[in-house]
């Protein structure tokens, strides 16, 4: 490779040192403190900082203008230069700026994709880290302190420029992300169907609807009773219909009203709902199958036209699972916070795990998309049902009491092609700004490899050479080197006086 003019290679490590030591927050009151999470991931930004005193135990120290890398995941390219000395994270390594890189733009080299590729493909785990003695190998350019400067410059101008364009992208997106939640309310709210409702007022209200399936529920709870007397040789004892347990009505108090025609159901009373099961990992015989079965990770908030296992029909019929037809809806009830509450509609037959109810609609063609959408709509509300201390779950019976609106057959469908109409102009929306994102940063990369690369500024024949400035570094530290170490003598301790007992 021919190097730009006046530049040289070198490894990291020749050109800086990190900074050692550690100070207790109480001997640093004042000071702040940043931690892995106050770094924003690739950017370079910082989010914000603690007082040093609320840490209960030594941190690194860093002065101003060090360069922090996070060296915990280093995939996250966590860097940050700061203007004020502080504290910081043992994750972080500080590094000083020298005679040979300047800070600044070492701060940029670092945040680069090929020396971010290099530290993360170091070590493996769910918690890599680096150390110093590991990356401090790395081989970059050298060019002139001097170019270092003018290269610093005009990345602080590109780049500024390129993060307002990323900035007015994340603005967009939460305009869209607003606007979104704007538009499930409206739908499940009755608010976008307010003119279709003018134009077809004649509308079989949702109390018939419901009652309709109320009604088939108990002739099917009946019919099954009567092939389990005849299968048994028995006749129906006298009273046998009182046994039904119709539904409980939902207490409506708490709930919003809905517009003309609507009414409040829960979920146990228009849909079944079905709790899947795990095949034994412990029988091959069980799994590679033909029967797709879904893993509560693959619910979220998604169309799941494939899964990434398959059962067997023995897998299947040695537990509790079934296969759910196309067009259920899978609910997650457990999981920390992150899974539980997040809902899934089936484009496929498929099983399930324990972990998630199968929501069936058997006795009438209510669209489950509806039902999607409203779970999508009431996610926190969801999220945060379940009992237990540890992990908190829900189970069958709290997902039967999930309150529903119900709107008229006619309007459910409506409702459902209006919002998926909107929807589909969202999701175009937030694709192309997906898309803008990421060639916004690959323009930041091609930017950083051009100015690593010496075609970013123009090269100065007045400059000291990279290579006159390492001689002269490698002469100083082999002087240091040679240098007699200071000797200390050691005093000798004074002797306690010893108390002599009378």
């Amino acid at each position: 490779m021919t190097l730009p003019k006046g530049w040289a290679e070198a490894m990291l490590g020749e050109l800086v040192e990190p900074r050692s030591g550690k100070a207790h927050p109480s001997s640093r009151p004042d000071a702040r403190f940043i931690g892995m999470e106050h770094i924003e991931a690739h950017t370079m930004r910082l989010l914000g900082t603690v007082p040093a005193t609320e840490m209960k135990s030594a941190a690194n120290v860093f002065e101003a203008f060090d360069v922090l890398y996070g060296r915990l995941r280093s995939y996250l390219n966590k860097v940050y230069q700061p203007d004020f000395g502080g504290l910081c994270s043992g994750e972080f390594i500080a590094l000083q700026e020298s005679e040979a890189l300047l800070g600044a733009f070492l701060k940029y080299r670092l945040n680069a994709a090929d020396f971010v590729s290099f530290a993360s493909h170091i070590n493996t785990g769910d918690r890599p880290r680096v150390d110093w003695d590991q990356i401090k190998v790395f081989r970059l350019l050298l060019p002139p302190r001097s170019e270092q400067e003018r290269i610093v410059d005009a990345l602080d101008e590109l780049l500024s420029d390129l993060d307002s364009g990323v900035e007015a992208l994340m603005s967009a997106k939460a305009k869209l992300e607003r606007y979104r939640a704007s538009v499930l309310k409206a739908a499940v709210e009755g608010e976008l169907t307010a003119e279709w409702r003018n134009t077809h007022p004649n509308t079989e209200p949702a109390s018939v609807l419901l009652q309709g399936i109320l009604k088939e529920r108990r002739h099917k709870w009946e019919q099954e009773q009567l092939r389990k007397f005849a299968e048994q040789g028995k006749k129906p004892p006298a009273n046998w219909k009182a046994k039904y347990k119709e539904p409980v009505a939902p207490d409506t108090a708490n709930l919003p009203s809905l517009p003309d025609g609507w009414c409040w159901s829960f979920l146990g009373e228009c849909f079944e709902v079905h709790v899947g099961a795990t095949p034994s990992r412990q029988e091959p015989r069980y799994w590679g199958g033909g029967i797709p079965w879904v893993a509560s990770g693959e619910v979220q908030f998604c169309t799941i036209s494939s899964t990434r296992e398959t059962i067997t029909e023995l897998g299947l019929n040695n537990t509790s699972t079934q296969i759910n037809p196309a067009g259920s809806v899978l609910l997650n009830m457990i999981g920390e916070g992150k899974t539980r509450g997040k809902a899934g509609i089936l484009d496929i037959d498929a099983s399930n795990n324990q972990n998630c109810a199968a929501i069936w609609v058997p006795e009438t063609p209510i669209p489950t998309k509806f039902l999607y959408y409203w779970l999508l709509f009431r996610y926190e509300e969801t999220r945060q049902l379940g009992s237990g201390n540890n992990q908190p779950a829900m189970n069958s019976e709290i997902v039967k009491g999930i309150p529903v609106p119900l709107a008229p057959l006619e309007e459910l469908e409506a409702v459902v092609e209006l919002l998926e109409g909107q929807l589909s102009v969202l999701e175009y929306l937030f694709a192309e700004i997906e898309r803008l994102e990421d060639s916004q940063e690959a323009l930041r990369q091609s930017v950083l490899r051009h100015a690593f690369s010496g075609s970013l500024v123009a090269q100065n024949p007045l400059d000291e050479p990279a290579t006159e400035l390492l001689k002269r570094i490698a002469a100083e530290r082999a002087e240091r080197a040679n240098k007699p170490k200071k000797t200390h003598t050691r005093k000798p301790a004074k002797r306690r006086k010893q108390l002599q007992l009378a």
